[in-house]
């Protein structure tokens, strides 16, 4: 069996897979849905789903479960697959695929910012979906698609 150090890799470019989730519960009446601010660079102060790198030994799910955690506070280990989104252009820093999971949680409980998140909440997905420029990367598009997951499920 051959390893990696075997091999030339100076002629790949940069390239990571990050996880993020996109948390739901119901309040009032209307879905809401778990978003962080960013304390940092890129994007720092706008808001954005939580999630983040991919260890190199880590399962996705697990890093989502842990993304999750160190970023809100919250565990949540039932998260379904949604999809991946790797659009070139969309991270500013390299070349990055993001795996994303949902679940919708009834009863969620409020976040906690932490980590590298400046804050966390729970915003309704109307008003998030009406301000699309305020949501770093191309977490507009991900909300999107996991909306219409979740009125799949709910029928």
């Amino acid at each position: 069996m051959t390893s990696s150090a075997d091999y030339d890799t100076s002629a790949y470019p940069p390239f990571a897979v990050t996880t993020d989730v996109v948390l739901f519960t119901q309040r009032q009446g209307q879905l809401y849905v778990l978003l962080i601010e960013r304390g940092a660079d890129p994007f720092q102060g706008r808001w954005a789903l939580p999630g983040g790198f991919v260890d190199i030994d880590e399962d996705l799910h697990d890093a989502a479960v842990r993304e999750l955690a160190e970023e809100t506070g919250i565990t949540a280990e039932r998260l379904e697959q949604l999809g991946a989104f790797g659009a070139p252009d969309r991270d500013p820093r390299m070349r990055v695929v993001a795996v994303v999971f949902w679940a919708l949680v009834p009863g969620l409980e409020d976040p906690v910012g932490g980590d590298d998140a400046a804050d966390a909440f729970l915003v309704s997905v109307e008003e998030v979906l009406s301000s699309p420029a305020r949501l770093a990367f191309d977490h507009h598009q991900i909300l999107t698609d996991a909306v219409e997951r979740v009125q799949k499920v709910q029928g």
